[in-house]
């Protein structure tokens, strides 16, 4: 009986050697094992096995990244500019070797970095270029900060500001400098308006003007082309009345039509002397009447033997 006791304690006791022997390793975290106080072995995520009272656990590392507060501290910057900033750090455990053996603890001793990195950082920026370059900003932040933590088996990720107090004077004269550059703009913005409203209204006289002078030229030359071709119409009615009289004036018919005109002609022109004159002249002969048809009827006869050239001229 006593011997089967002792065979269950000892079967029990080889059991909790052997458990503890048996290491599962989570996903994402590293194990630091010393065997007799001096660093062993890392062990990796899984199933591992140590040597139970000879290798120990000496550090769990997690190896996912790690977001820590910076607090709100003062800054100077280049133009000597007092700032209150504050920010996130994000980092990872790269080599947890290092970050067992090389510092004491990585998260105050990467806080403490970031720190004095990001006054450092500020002390070589201008005010305003803090807040226009506040990219440029975390990411020399984040090289620096790497530089130095490469020995700590650390990684930074990115730092992130989360905000950047300036004193309150600065404050007001910054407000102060924005409501100003907002009038600027405004009274930019609407001279711009103006100019381009005068602009438009000179460039519509500019086009009611050349629309009005071509609309006139286009009256003048419609006026004178209708005037030419009235003076065209006139002229050939004319030259086609000169050919129809002249055609008729060359038959027997047409020289007796003219002979009695030219009659009729005198003798209205003798009762027109008469009525207006108070002495009448008379011919010495009866023949008078007849010379005078006869002088008429050469000069008509050279009229129309000359219009009659001309328009076959034409």
């Amino acid at each position: 009986m006593d011997q089967l006791i002792v065979s269950g304690v000892l079967l029990f006791f080889i059991i909790s050697i052997l458990k503890s022997g048996i290491k599962f390793v989570p996903q994402n975290r590293a194990y630091v094992v010393e065997r007799f106080g001096k660093f062993h072995s890392t062990k990796v995520a899984g199933l591992n096995f140590i040597i139970p009272f000879i290798d120990r656990i000496a550090s769990n590392r997690s190896l996912k990244e790690q977001a820590v507060d910076i607090p709100s501290q003062g800054g100077i910057t280049r133009d000597n500019i007092s700032l209150t900033v504050d920010g996130v750090l994000y980092f990872r455990v790269l080599d947890p070797y290092k970050a067992t053996y090389g510092v004491d603890d990585y998260i105050f001793a990467v806080s403490q970095l970031a720190q004095t990195t990001m006054r450092s950082e500020l002390g070589k920026m201008e005010l305003d270029k803090t807040f226009e370059e506040r990219d440029q900003l975390n990411a020399n932040i984040v090289h620096a900060i790497n530089d130095a933590a490469a020995p700590w088996g650390i990684q930074v990720m990115r730092y992130e500001i989360k905000d950047i107090v300036p004193p309150s004077s600065i404050m007001d004269a910054m407000e102060a400098q924005m409501k100003a550059e907002r009038v600027k703009r405004a009274q930019i913005l609407e001279s711009e308006g103006d100019r381009q409203a005068a602009i438009n209204r000179a460039e519509g006289e500019k086009q009611s003007v050349v629309l009005s002078a071509e609309a006139d030229k286009s009256e003048q030359i419609l006026r004178a082309e209708g005037e030419a071709s009235a003076i065209l119409a006139v002229a050939e009615a004319q030259a086609a009345a000169l050919r129809q009289i002249g055609a008729a004036a060359n038959t027997d018919d047409g020289q007796k039509a003219v002979q009695l005109d030219l009659a009729t002609r005198a003798i209205d022109a003798k009762k027109a002397i008469a009525k207006d004159s108070s002495v009448v002249l008379l011919p010495d002969n009866s023949t008078e009447a007849a010379s005078i048809v006869a002088e008429a009827m050469t000069i008509i006869k050279t009229l129309n033997k000359g219009k009659t050239d001309g328009l076959d001229k034409q």
